[in-house]
């Protein structure tokens, strides 16, 4: 297996040599390709990050790195994006807007902008530590030059990562290992967050009709009434089966309560050790579906919390506890990586938590797995984090943050996707199966699985053999390479 050969600034690397080699691993594990770091440059090299381009008169693609970036860091104030020939560039506050990209007469890249800085910017979320928050500590992103640009719809830095790739490509670069198996071009992953496995008789009616006001009168009745039940899970099943499917559903295993969600600790109020529960793991277990982890609310705050509920699930579901989704998307709000890193002290091979909660799109601008920065510790987290693009609740309890037509919305972020060669996490609620209690959800998700079936360019698979895939790609990768280490 052939290597790319890439030189790196001396001087810049000893500064900033775990940011720069995290940012280069994670594009060149994403584009596939195995890396050789060469000590010079020299007539071989393919890839030149150099401060001075005019010295790399050899390298194929040629990147200016720029040290005044990386010594502000997280200083540094998002302005917008431009469109510098056909190549996205980030725009930070006091940078000039002149041409930053050329490709030469003989086919060489030159990029006058750091690009990379782009993509380590946008991936490590520099953006998010001067937004507001609320009291669940979801970030307001409306006003920020992140939405306005759409960053996050856009994919803009595995996008980046996708057209460096395309400058790379020709006789000289080495054979790249394949995104996705099967032939396929993108992915996606099936999910289900448990919240409200059955409706609370008393309480529910009350939800809906706070939450639809009239539309959601005559569901609050049934509800009332004992009509109408959210125990949906043998539904979900034979549907995604009926399409050759199969999803994940992530389970709390922390019992809430009415007083303690009054009191702002709004966990799910079953409890998975119940009989009822471990009847149906079992029947999940039999049919081949995925048990994961639902965080809860606090979950954030130690990897001991962690480790306990997921050792519950695991004892009350007979499988093996491999991801973890946030409930409320409730990771640490002032450090999110400070609860990255705890799922990798906690033992969890991928998370799905890196999500917006009122925003559609991928919250750190990259549509394909990858393995996250801690950033105080300056090292790369085992844990895969896959990006979750969209909830079902984006459209339907945030629809103004999401304004437009739903299924253009989503086909917008299909193609996206599939042009990135990407992964789409998608998130439905286990209770919104009924279409009277909840109407266009299940119809949505219905749609969504008609066009994975119809295009046939997704590999379609449960979040776990995402990752399971994932991390083999990459291990293979990363042991055919040299260099680039942290």
């Amino acid at each position: 297996m052939g290597r790319l050969r890439i030189f790196i600034d001396r001087d810049l690397k000893t500064r900033f040599g775990p940011e720069i080699c995290w940012t280069w691993r994670t594009i060149l594990t994403g584009i596939g390709c195995p890396w050789e770091e060469a000590d010079h440059m020299d007539s071989q090299c393919d890839v030149a990050y150099v401060r001075d381009p005019s010295y790399a008169r050899n390298a194929r693609v040629v990147i200016r790195m720029d040290p005044n970036r990386w010594s502000a860091g997280t200083t540094h104030r998002f302005q917008k994006v431009e469109e510098r020939q056909g190549f996205p560039c980030l725009v930070l506050e006091g940078e000039d807007t002149e041409t930053d990209v050329h490709s030469s007469s003989d086919g060489r890249f030159i990029f006058n902008k750091d690009i990379v800085f782009d993509v380590f910017w946008i991936v490590t979320g520099q953006a998010e530590k001067v937004l507001p928050r609320d009291r669940h500590g979801f970030f307001d992103i409306t006003e920020s030059p992140s939405y306005r640009n759409q960053v996050m719809r856009d994919a803009l830095a595995s996008r980046i990562s996708a057209q460096l790739e395309k400058c790379l490509e020709g006789p000289a670069c080495p054979e790249k290992l394949p995104r996705w198996p099967l032939g396929k071009k993108a992915s996606v992953a099936l999910t289900h967050d448990v919240d409200y496995p059955v409706a609370k008789r008393f309480i529910e009616p009350f939800r809906l009709w706070a939450m639809d006001g009239f539309k959601g009168f005559r569901s609050g009745l049934l509800v009332l009434a004992g009509k109408k039940t959210y125990w949906n899970f043998a539904r979900w099943m034979e549907l995604e089966k009926s399409y050759g499917f199969k999803s994940a559903f992530y389970f709390t295993s922390r019992k809430g309560s009415l007083v303690q969600y009054a009191l702002g600790r709004p966990d799910p109020f079953y409890d998975v050790r119940d009989k009822r529960y471990r009847q149906l793991f079992s029947e999940l277990s039999a049919e081949g579906f995925e048990v994961g982890l639902h965080a809860s609310y606090h979950a954030y705050k130690n990897s001991q919390t962690l480790s306990r509920e997921r050792e519950i699930l695991r004892e009350a579901s007979g499988q093996e506890v491999a991801g973890n989704r946030h409930h409320y998307w409730h990771l640490d709000p002032s450090d999110p990586e400070c609860t990255l890193l705890l799922h990798e002290m906690a033992g969890f091979k991928y998370d799905t938590s890196l999500c917006h909660d009122r925003y559609l799109g991928f919250r750190r601008g990259f549509s394909w797995p990858f393995f996250p920065l801690e950033q105080k510790q300056r090292k790369e987290l085992k844990t895969l984090q896959i990006p979750t693009a969209w909830m079902d609740d984006h459209l339907f309890g945030h629809a103004k943050a999401n304004p437009g037509d739903w299924l253009a919305q989503l086909s917008a972020l299909f193609a996206v996707t599939l042009h990135q060669g990407g992964c789409f996490a998608v998130d439905v609620h286990d209770y919104c199966f009924d279409e009277e209690v909840f109407p266009g959800r299940q119809k949505i998700y219905r749609w969504l699985l008609d066009r994975l079936t119809s295009s046939g360019e997704f590999w379609v698979a449960m979040p776990g053999e995402i990752a399971d895939h994932w991390i083999k790609r990459y291990q293979t990768i990363t042991g055919n390479s040299l260099g680039l280490t942290l």
